[in-house]
Formats: C-alpha cells, sequence, structure tokens
C-alpha cells in the first residue's frame, strides 16, 4: 500500500486527536496483574493496539472491543510466553514482561527484533528485574524472568527509560517487599500507567518527578479508565499546520503535554493559541530557521524530530538538530533530500539549510515517524509525493489520511 499526497496545500478546520498508543499499549500489558475485567476507553484502531490484543489473547487474556472501547479479562493466564513473530513487529510487545513476572512468577519473552541488546535500553529491563530479586537468563532469543526470591530493592536507571520505567513499575507491584525507582521517565504515557496502577489497589507514591517508591501487595483488581490523547498525533498536526501556512485547532489534547512542541513553533514563527484542550496553530508564509535538541520529557520529544526536520526543510536559514534518545534516527533526511531538502547529517547532529520549495518525489518511510515526516514535506511540495512503505504509519496514526482530507488536503491510498 502506498500513500499519494499532492501539494502544496493549506490546511484549515479543526481535527479530533486520538487516544495516545504509548498510553494504551503498557496499560493493556498491566490488565496481566489482575483476574478481574479491566476497561480501557478511548483506544484508537492502531495496528500496534491489534498486536498487543493478540498477544493478549495468546497469553490467555479475553480481550473484546466495542469501538474505541476495550475490555480485557486475563482470569487466567495460559501461557507465559510471549512469541518472537509477535514481539518481533512491535518492540511495545515487551512491556508483558513486568506483568507476567509480577503476577504468574515466570515470563518467557522474547528479545525485540532487530535490537541488540545494548541498543534502546532492553537491558535496564533486565537489570532492573535483577535488582529488585529476580534471576534472569537469556536462552535462544528469549529473556526468561523467573521471581521466586524476588522481595524488591533499589534500582537507579542510568536512563530515564520509558518503557522501562513501565515494565519495572509492573513487575514490583505484586512483590512482598519496597521497590525504589530512580530516574523514572516521566513521559505523560507513564504518568498514565502510574494512575491507572493506582486504580487497581497498587501502593504507589511517586510525584511525577522525582523517585517512585512501590510496596507490595497482595491482589490487584480491575479498573475503568480513559487514556490520555494522543500528543504526538497533535504535534504531527501542529507541523502540518505550520508547513503549510495553515490555520488548524487540535481538539481534545492536555496543551502541558506539548509545551516544548509550542515553543518551537512559536519560535519558527507560528501563531499558536491554547484555550483549555484546544491548540490552534497558524503557519508563517515561510517558518524561521530554529535550533533543537531531542530530550527526555518534559524536553523536545525525540517522536517529533523528523516532522521538524521536514518543516525546517524550508525554513529561512539554517537550523540544527541533536538527536540525543535514538541512534541512526534520521533515516528520513535521505528520503526528504530526494523532495529537494539540503540536510548534512554529522554524527548526532543534522544541519537543515532551507530551500523555498520541496518538489513530489517517490519516497519510502522507514518508520513509524519518519513516514509522518514524508507526509508533513508532502502537503508542502509541489506535484505528487508517493510514499511507500505506509504500515508504518498504520502503527501509530488512527485514519491519517482522512483527517487530512477534512482539513483540505489531497491525500489518497493505493495499492502498490
Amino acid at each position: 500500500m502506498k500513500l499519494i499526497v499532492e501539494g502544496p496545500c493549506r490546511l484549515k478546520g479543526n481535527v479530533k486527536i486520538s487516544g495516545a498508543k504509548n498510553a494504551a499499549l503498557p496499560i493493556m500489558a498491566a490488565c496481566l496483574l489482575t483476574e478481574e475485567e479491566c476497561t480501557i476507553k478511548g483506544v484508537p484502531d492502531l495496528l500496534d493496539v491489534r498486536t498487543m490484543m493478540d498477544l493478549l489473547g495468546v497469553l490467555g487474556a479475553q480481550v473484546e472491543r466495542n469501538g474505541d472501547t476495550l475490555r480485557i479479562r486475563a482470569k487466567e493466564i495460559k501461557s507465559n510466553k510471549a512469541p518472537y513473530e509477535l514481539v518481533r513487529v512491535m518492540r511495545a510487545s515487551f512491556l508483558v514482561l513486568g506483568p507476567l513476572f509480577s503476577r504468574v512468577g515466570k515470563a518467557v519473552v522474547s528479545l525485540p527484533g532487530g535490537c541488540a541488546i545494548g541498543e534502546r535500553p532492553v537491558n535496564l529491563h533486565i537489570d532492573g528485574i535483577k535488582r529488585i530479586g529476580g534471576k534472569v537468563r537469556m536462552e535462544h532469543g528469549y529473556v526468561i524472568a523467573e521471581r521466586e526470591g524476588a522481595s524488591g530493592g533499589n534500582i537507579y536507571l542510568d536512563i530515564p527509560t520509558v518503557t522501562g520505567t513501565e515494565n519495572l513499575l509492573m513487575a514490583s507491584v505484586l512483590l512482598p517487599g519496597e521497590t525504589i525507582i530512580e530516574n523514572p521517565a516521566r513521559e505523560p504515557e507513564v504518568v498514565d500507567l502510574f494512575k491507572v496502577l493506582v486504580k487497581m489497589g497498587a501502593d504507589i507514591e511517586w510525584d511525577g518527578i522525582g523517585r517512585i517508591k512501590v510496596r507490595g501487595v497482595e491482589k490487584l483488581c480491575g479498573f475503568e479508565h480513559r487514556i490520555i490523547p494522543d500528543r504526538i498525533e497533535a504535534g504531527t498536526f501542529m507541523v502540518a499546520a505550520a508547513i503549510t501556512g495553515g490555520d488548524v485547532v487540535v481538539e481534545g489534547v492536555v496543551p502541558d503535554h506539548l509545551d516544548a512542541v509550542i515553543e518551537k513553533l512559536r519560535e519558527c514563527g507560528c501563531q499558536v493559541d491554547v484555550d483549555g484542550d484546544r491548540v490552534e496553530v497558524r503557519g508563517p508564509n515561510r517558518p524561521r530557521s530554529i535550533s533543537i535538541v531531542t530530550a527526555p520529557y518534559p524536553g523536545f520529544p525525540t517522536d517529533m524530530q523528523a516532522q521538524f526536520m521536514a518543516l525546517l526543510s524550508v525554513a529561512d536559514g539554517t537550523s540544527t538538530i541533536r538527536e540525543t534518545i535514538f541512534e541512526r534516527r534520521f533515516m528520513h533526511a535521505m528520503e526528504l533530500a530526494r523532495m529537494g531538502a539540503q540536510i548534512t547529517i554529522m554524527g548526532d547532529t543534522a544541519f537543515v539549510r532551507g530551500v523555498e520549495k520541496l518538489h513530489g518525489a517517490e519516497v519510502t518511510a522507514t518508520d513509524l515517524r519518519a513516514s509522518a515526516s514524508l507526509v508533513v514535506a508532502g502537503l508542502r511540495a509541489h506535484g505528487k509525493t508517493v510514499i511507500g512503505e505506509i504500515h508504518h504509519l498504520d502503527r501509530g496514526y488512527e485514519k491519517l489520511d482522512e483527517k487530512l482530507r477534512r482539513l483540505g488536503a489531497w491525500v489518497e491510498r493505493r495499492e502498490d
């Protein structure tokens, strides 16, 4: 499947933001911690969500979907093994490690496909399990974590990893002792999971900033919860408004989650107005060049780096983007260059010399956010941009093409 974008266009109108995929996935995994029914509202219909639904089913949970509401009940865990064929297609599947370890006493979870253990810190999950007394070994590409003898402990995360913090929270809530997690990730999605665990009866103290203290309980109950809106989807539409010189209102968001994005858009020359759960972005004729450094929340999100690279490719002047979170996350730069962007990569920094005009081209999406950057660039480019491998896009954006059409864009899907 390919996505065709014909530009240039000027986006105008209102768009409703979906629930956050990165909040839904760990909360879905948390349902394994209880035998009672759990209800999650506001869940987007995405490929990653469907993959997690399949994985929970393999482990023995009953999963029902009605609109944007999921009902999950893991009355009995029938398997403690998360197989490679599911984990390889979605890294977040590794989030079942903590719940299986905590509730069943043993978790057998495949390493995420294509991921060396020293990169994108899966090793921090494993080291944390060991710190709380768990026994961990590796066999044939699987992490095997056993709970026997585990009773809590102190964990210091060298890097405030999001999925690591989430996994270790879920791994410790049913242990008999006390666990301290220092330098945890502070992303809104982690806070959303924390709120769900408290609803389930977990004994956790956290102010959302510093250390997390977990006192294990014997049993957790079911819950009902509406997940937070997707700040990255919101940011993507805000950048789309900016690059097209448009006027777009994103609705149903938490503006505080978007502070870093809003600040950088204003630096680019956009007018950004916040009113309750609505953010209106009016783009300039041509954005100004700026500097960006990605950082853990509340810093500038790495998941918005690619979209801003597209925006800055048409800025007046030369911008710099330093990527501090993930290695090799500039693969989209080569595809943007096919559209006329002038980008030079030196180590962890991209130098983006703005051009007056992009042109449509055939390009390939290399990952989820890279695919969004190519769509954003296509809205500004002259002619047709043909984006391949858009299954990446469907992992994280619910009905993106439909929402863009309602804002006035010419976008359509075609079979290869």
